[in-house]
């Protein structure tokens, strides 16, 4: 994969150390990434199949949008809390572990959900599923701190960002065709088995941080830790309070509030719109639900890559991370505004909102970088887990006026998010007055 880091000529061979005959992985670092990205395109696919489904769900156990609603703010809570819980959990017994404990939990949730019968069911699988799939976030935070340099995290986490839109673009057809062949039961079955499966290559290709991996060159640990202070890593965790006494770290928690309702707002909601607004079946959803998230994968790639290209450049990490997040705000509120006054056909408004999207993941791959920016080792997962959780209360927010207010028009609902882009964006320039390393 391009870069635009040169990376040391023993890295980009793949060579083994001479004096080593043991085995050596080309490029560690980008496999790595890659299981993170590939496990956060089946959190996605997992995530999505309930709210694609939910027609067919609905009419066969006589279900509302209320319930619906109540559903997706239970899995909402879950999520919130399951962030801070997984940041310290990562922390605790690493990211190796970590992961394999959150995609077993949210892998067997998902197979859950076939035997779900009402309200009361859903509802308990979906905390199951909330609390599992929270651990993708902080623990993919403190996955890049340990397996990038800082010009290169930003990348990282536009690459493991891109599974969120990858998962989201290959959701719908996959879940239409499997639910035409088998019925909501089996695609939830099918969907939470994919969970299971990933735990086996992770296990074999991550054996554990850069320092004490047996298949990292030394060229490549070298080029990782060249503007890493590996004592640091070995500090003990900062408290919460401790964290928060730093006025930068508002900048993650008030940023995330008001950015995070934009992008839960279409994952959530688009196919029940596309269903209320053009009267889509399952099938047809899935024909132009995906659309949106192309965007949003290009927006993760080209967010991590425009950042790190400021920096090579010479511009500073503030420098480079205000300028991303400013860009992208700008691209996300005209993208919201259009979809209020040029969207008057499912093509167009699916394509608008794809310039949302793309705007979105251009910001909230920088914005999640922020933690390892500002921290290292064991504070890293702790800041990013809260972040998670304080977007997440807004998006319950959310979530409970939407049913409400749809029921007239959808219109207050995209005013209102848009209205959220400044905010968020300028809770960056406001909290965190130099993004800098702070321990």
């Amino acid at each position: 994969m391009a870069t635009g880091i040169k990376l040391p000529e023993e890295d980009v061979r793949g060579k083994a150390s001479a004096s080593s005959g043991a085995f050596k992985l080309k490029g560690l670092r980008w496999w790595i990434i890659g299981l993170v990205c590939l496990a956060t395109v089946i959190n996605y696919i997992d995530r999505l199949a309930m709210a694609m489904m939910w027609p067919d769900i609905a009419q066969d156990l006589n279900m509302t949008k209320n319930d619906y609603a109540l559903i997706l703010n239970v899995f909402m809570i879950a999520y919130a809390i399951g962030q801070s819980v997984s940041g310290k959990m990562f922390d605790k017994i690493g990211t190796r572990l970590g992961f394999v404990v959150s995609i077993t939990v949210w892998g067997i949730a998902t197979m859950l959900h076939a035997v779900a019968r009402g309200v009361t069911s859903f509802a308990g699988f979906r905390i199951m599923l909330g609390m599992g799939e929270a651990g993708n976030w902080p623990g993919a935070a403190k996955n890049n701190a340990e397996w990038f340099p800082v010009k290169e995290r930003a990348l990282a986490q536009g690459i493991f960002n891109s599974g969120a839109a990858l998962g989201s673009v290959i959701a719908p057809p996959l879940i239409a065709i499997v639910w035409a062949t088998y019925g909501w039961e089996k695609t939830f079955l099918f969907l939470g088995g994919l969970g299971l499966i990933w735990v086996i290559p992770w296990l074999i290709i991550n054996k554990g941080i850069p320092a004490k991996h047996p298949w990292i060159t030394k060229a490549e640990k070298e080029f990782i830790q060249g503007d890493q202070e590996e004592k640091k890593e070995e500090k003990p965790g900062l408290s919460m309070k401790a964290i928060l006494s730093h006025k930068a770290s508002w900048s993650v928690l008030m940023s995330r509030f008001f950015i995070e309702p934009i992008w839960w707002l279409f994952v959530g909601w688009m196919p029940l719109y596309l269903s209320d607004t053009y009267g889509f079946n399952v099938k047809e959803i899935g024909y132009f639900a995906w659309v949106p998230y192309v965007g949003a994968a290009l927006g993760s790639l080209s967010g991590g890559y425009f950042s790190g290209k400021l920096m090579q450049g010479g511009a500073s990490v503030d420098q480079a991370r205000k300028r991303t997040i400013f860009i992208g705000g700008i691209i996300m509120f005209v993208g919201l505004l259009a979809t209020i006054f040029l969207a008057d056909s499912a093509l167009k408004f699916v394509l608008i909102v794809a310039m949302v999207l793309y705007g979105f993941q251009f910001v909230i791959s920088n914005i999640q970088t922020i933690p390892s920016d500002l921290f290292t080792g064991k504070s890293v997962g702790s800041l990013a887990g809260l972040g998670g959780t304080v977007g997440v209360f807004s998006v319950i927010i959310m979530n409970f006026l939407v049913p409400v207010i749809s029921s007239y028009s959808y219109v207050p609902i995209f005013v209102m998010i848009a209205a959220f882009v400044p905010l968020g964006v300028g809770s960056i320039y406001l909290f965190a007055k130099e993004i800098k390393s702070i321990n």
